[in-house]
């Protein structure tokens, strides 16, 4: 069920004769960043990195993200870090979408591929440089993560979707089925993210209105997905952010399999302010 057809070709600038209408749209229940806005004009830079750039998709503030921020991150070759995370309560998830790089975690080497998945603790250590003759291309999700007396703190992962058979959801034949990186029982992480598949014809077959704040890159094909009272075109490349409890769903398209990159905040109590 691997893929190398994750999309990748974010970049470059659209011409000047391009009209300027888009399904681009930012409400208060949901926001849609398509693949034709992440120009290289809307990238940003960041310190103690080298030859990187990063398009970020999603961060914490009033009325959109509350949970997380997500970068998609363009290392060129030599590039990389050695203080990537500045923050010492941030966890990390890092995915990759095309090319390799290799990452130090407490002194081991983790080589990583398009594929590959890395879960990063709050406060570790760990550098990432980019020693191939290519541009790698990665997601990095961002959380402060949340302690809770009598657990542990959870430990680092690095695997690959290989290693991970999709499950499918009951009663739908293998249409629709998740690629699970961390086990949802393991309480001591609280943020999944995971690979969403459906097939052509696939749909999540009713309106998900839940807790869990998304944010939902789409990695291969297309699909119409229902956002609060909206029924929105989403293709490769596009980003969707769901605020909690946001009504959802979706058809899968085809000619191919839709399959979407999918974070969640997980496992703990609702705070009381």
């Amino acid at each position: 069920m691997s893929s190398q057809n994750f999309y990748a070709s974010m970049g470059g600038l659209p011409p000047q004769t391009e009209l300027l209408s888009s399904k681009a749209v930012f409400t208060t229940a949901y926001a849609v960043i398509p693949r034709t806005v992440m120009t290289d004009i809307v990238t940003s830079y960041l310190p103690h990195w080298e030859g990187t750039r990063a398009w970020v998709i999603s961060r914490p503030m009033t009325g959109f993200s509350e949970t997380f921020s997500q970068y998609i991150m363009e290392v060129q070759p030599g590039g990389g870090s050695d203080r990537p995370e500045p923050e010492k309560r941030a966890e990390g998830v890092l995915f990759v979408v095309e090319g390799e790089m290799t990452v130090e975690f407490e002194g081991t080497a983790h080589a990583m591929r398009a594929g590959s998945f890395a879960f990063l603790p709050a406060g570790s250590s760990w550098t990432l440089w980019n020693s191939s003759g290519a541009p790698v291309k990665f997601h990095w999700i961002r959380k402060a993560f949340q302690e809770v007396d009598g657990l542990e703190p959870p430990p680092a992962m690095f695997t690959h979707e290989d290693e991970h058979p999709p499950q499918a959801m009951p009663d739908t034949n293998g249409v629709w089925a998740t690629t699970r990186f961390i086990d949802p029982a393991d309480l001591r992480y609280d943020m999944h993210v995971t690979i969403v598949t459906l097939e052509p014809g696939g749909i999540i077959p009713f309106m998900e209105t839940h807790v869990m704040e998304h944010g939902l890159y789409v990695l291969e094909g297309k699909a119409v997905y229902r956002l609060n009272k909206d029924w929105v075109e989403v293709e490769a490349g596009d980003f969707m952010w769901l605020r909690a409890f946001c009504p959802q769903a979706c058809y899968a398209g085809g000619p191919g399999r839709f399959r979407y990159l999918l974070y969640k905040d997980v496992n703990r109590h609702m705070p009381l302010w």
